[in-house]
């Protein structure tokens, strides 16, 4: 994959992330560290539960959508990180067996005004499951690195 900096991309790009299948073991193990509640964790209780079984935890989920991001976005290295998630929705509940893939598409780029070395690329997420099912969504404004002496204006998207 060719490192890239915010001066490479374009709104509208879109990036697809290979799949991850979830296993019974990784969702309760994840859940028993940090969300250790009977739907995520006690195959019993949860039977009874609203969701009728184990579901992964939502935390999960998007812990496996940000590691998918990484291995397939072409600016790693020219991130410099983000300062939150806007609507994050978790839509349907994530089961062991299911496989998941993020698609990633840039929605604007805004060169700061304070700091020409870098730009918000404001990108949108998806999780997908094996069934073409959207099972969580979010917005993100990363930070990116320019180009040493790029000057190049953006203007946003359609």
């Amino acid at each position: 994959m060719n490192e890239c900096t915010f001066d490479d991309l374009q709104a509208g790009q879109r990036y697809t992330s290979a799949g991850i299948t979830l296993t019974e073991a990784a969702m309760v193990d994840f859940a028993l560290s940090y969300d250790p509640q009977p739907i995520h964790v006690d195959a019993h209780a949860a039977a009874g539960g609203p969701f009728g079984g184990l579901i992964a935890s939502g935390i999960h989920t998007l812990a496996i959508c940000c590691r998918l991001v990484q291995l397939t976005k072409p600016w790693v290295a020219a991130c410099l990180g983000s300062p939150g998630i806007d609507e994050l929705r978790w839509l349907k509940p994530v089961r062991a067996g299911d496989t998941l893939h993020v698609v990633t598409e840039i929605r604007e780029l805004r060169p700061s005004r304070s700091r020409p070395d870098r730009g918000t690329v404001l990108l949108r997420h998806e999780v997908i499951n094996q069934d073409g099912e959207v099972v969580l969504t979010f917005n993100i404004p990363e930070l990116v690195a320019r180009r040493a002496g790029s000057t190049t204006e953006r203007a946003p998207a359609p």
